[in-house]
C-alpha cells in the first residue's frame, strides 16, 4: 500500500507552531543563566539551582499532562483544548525577564524560579499535545521523517532568529529593562506562532486521521515505561538534551571570556544554527538511505569531534572555531530530527495500546527533554562554581581567575564531548529502527 503523503497546507501551519516553541526553548536556554549571574548578581551555584529545581517538577507534570491529553483525545476526538491553555506560557516568558528593580541576588533567583515553574507547566500543555500528534496520524515510517523534517527546519530557524535577535534588541551591556523589552517583542511573535500551530494540528488530523481511540487507557504511562525501545531512546535523548542545553547556556560565556567579545554570542549561535537549517533536508534524505538510527549515531560522533576542536580555545583562531561550531550545528540538525521522528515509530510498533497512549509516551519524552533543559545549564553553572567564577551586576566588570576561565572553556567543550559519548553508548541499545528500516527496504526498495 502506498504511504499517505501529507499536504503542505497542513504541514506548514503545524511546523509554524514550532516558532513559538523555539523561542521558549532558546531565549531562556541561552540567556537566563547569564542574565542571573551577570545582570542580577546571582552567584553561579544559586543561579544553577534556580534553573534546576523548577524543572524537577517536570518529571511528574509532563507524564501527568500526557495522560490528560490522552483522555482529552478519547473524550473529544482531539488534543487542541490543552494546547490552547498552554498558549498562556507567553505571560510567564515575559515574567522571567521582568524582574522588579529592587530584586537582586537570591531574591531575583526566587522570582525567576517561580516564573519558570508556571511557564514549564503551561508549556508542557502545548508541547505534549503538539508532539503527540504525529503518532496519532495514519502515516508511515518515511512520512513521519518528512513531517518532522519540516518541523525541525522551522524550529531551528526560530532558534537561530531568536538567538541572534535577542542580543541585538537588548543592546550592548543590557540591563533588566532591555531584557524585558526583548521578551515583550519575542513574546508577541511566540503567541501568534502557537495559535497557528493549533490550526496546523487540526489540518493534519483531517488530512490523515488515524485509528480512533476510546476510553480505557489508564495504563498509558505504564505502557510507555515498559517499552524497552522507548526507554533506550529516551535515555539517549536525555543525555543529548543535557549536552545541547549546556552548550547553549555556555555560548555567552565562551564568547565573552574565551573569545574576548560578548558580541560574538550572536556569531556563535548563527554558526551553529545556520548549518543546521541548511542540512536538515539532507538529513531527511540520509535517513531514507541509512535509517534513522545510523544517521543519529553518525551525527553524535560528529558532535564529539567538533567539541574536541573547540577545546583548543582562542589559540586555535576564530575561523577554525567557527568551523567546529558549524560541524556541531550539522550534527544538531540530525539530533533534532531523528529522535522526534523515532518516537512515533515506537508508538506505532506498540500497536493499539501505544497509539491510545501517545500522549503518555510524549509526556515522558518531554519530561526527559525538560530535565535536560534544567541539567544542562546547571552542569555548566557547576563548572563555573568549581572554577571560582565571580558573579556581577549590570554594568559591572570583574576580572576572572585563570581557573574560572578554564572552567568557561572546558565546561563548554570537553564536558559536552564526554556527555555525547555517553549518549552514543545509550543510543546503541535502541534496535527497533534497524528492523523497521530493513523491512521497509525489502518491501519498497530505494
Amino acid at each position: 500500500m502506498a504511504e499517505v503523503r501529507l499536504p503542505l497546507r497542513a504541514i506548514v501551519p503545524f511546523a509554524a507552531g514550532s516558532i513559538g516553541m523555539g523561542i521558549w526553548v532558546t531565549v531562556p536556554g541561552v540567556f537566563l543563566l547569564y542574565f542571573l549571574t551577570d545582570v542580577l548578581a546571582v552567584p553561579p551555584s544559586t543561579a544553577g539551582l534556580a534553573l534546576l529545581l523548577p524543572n524537577v517538577a517536570d518529571i511528574v507534570t509532563h507524564p501527568w499532562v500526557g495522560r490528560i491529553s490522552d483522555a482529552d483525545l478519547a473524550g473529544s476526538g482531539h488534543r487542541r483544548r490543552l494546547m490552547l491553555a498552554g498558549c498562556a506560557v507567553v505571560l510567564t516568558f515575559v515574567a522571567l525577564f521582568a524582574v522588579p528593580s529592587d530584586l537582586r541576588g537570591t531574591g531575583a533567583a526566587v522570582w525567576v524560579a517561580v516564573a519558570l515553574v508556571a511557564g514549564n507547566l503551561l508549556y508542557s500543555c502545548y508541547q505534549v499535545s503538539y508532539l503527540a500528534t504525529p503518532a496519532g496520524l495514519g502515516i508511515g515510517y518515511h512520512e513521519r521523517t518528512r513531517l518532522m523534517g519540516y518541523r525541525s527546519v522551522v524550529i531551528i530557524v526560530s532558534v537561530l532568529l531568536a538567538g541572534v535577535t535577542a542580543p541585538l534588541v537588548a543592546g550592548d551591556d543590557p540591563g533588566v529593562g532591555d531584557y524585558t523589552r526583548t521578551a515583550l517583542l519575542l513574546g508577541a511573535v511566540m503567541l501568534v506562532a502557537l495559535l497557528v500551530g493549533i490550526s496546523g494540528v487540526a489540518r493534519l488530523n483531517r488530512a490523515a486521521p488515524g485509528t480512533s481511540t476510546g476510553p480505557g487507557h489508564r495504563g498509558g504511562l505504564l505502557v510507555a515505561l515498559r517499552d524497552r525501545q522507548f526507554r533506550a531512546l529516551t535515555a539517549s535523548y536525555l543525555t543529548v538534551a543535557i549536552t545541547m542545553n549546556l552548550v547553549l547556556a555556555g555560548m555567552p560565556y565562551f564568547a565573552e571570556y574565551e573569545l574576548g567579545r560578548s558580541a560574538l554570542t550572536s556569531v556563535l549561535i548563527a554558526a551553529f544554527m545556520a548549518p543546521a537549517v541548511l542540512t536538515t533536508p539532507l538529513w531527511v534524505r540520509v535517513a531514507r538511505r541509512l535509517g534513522k538510527q545510523r544517521s543519529l549515531l553518525v551525527a553524535q560522533a560528529a558532535f564529539v569531534a567538533g567539541a574536541s576542536v573547540l577545546a583548543l580555545g582562542a589559540a586555535a583562531g576564530l575561523p577554525l572555531l567557527l568551523a567546529a561550531v558549524a560541524v556541531q550545528g550539522v550534527a544538531f540538525a540530525a539530533m533534532q530530527l531523528m529522535p522526534l521522528s523515532m518516537v512515533p515509530d515506537v508508538v506505532a510498533a506498540a500497536g493499539p495500546s501505544g497509539t491510545a497512549s501517545a500522549g503518555s509516551y510524549t509526556g515522558v519524552w518531554t519530561a526527559a527533554e525538560a530535565t535536560g533543559g534544567a541539567l544542562g545549564p546547571y552542569a555548566y553553572s557547576a563548572c563555573l562554581a568549581v572554577g571560582g567564577f565571580v558573579a556581577s551586576g549590570a554594568g559591572e566588570h570583574v576580572t576572572q581567575s585563570s581557573s574560572a576561565l578554564a572552567a568557561v572553556r572546558y565546561g563548554f567543550t570537553l564536558v559536552p564531548a564526554v556527555l555525547m559519548a555517553i549518549a552514543v553508548v545509550l543510543q546503541r541499545r535502541y534496535t527497533l529502527d534497524e528492523h523497521a528500516h530493513t523491512e521497509l527496504r525489502v518491501k519498497q526498495p530505494l
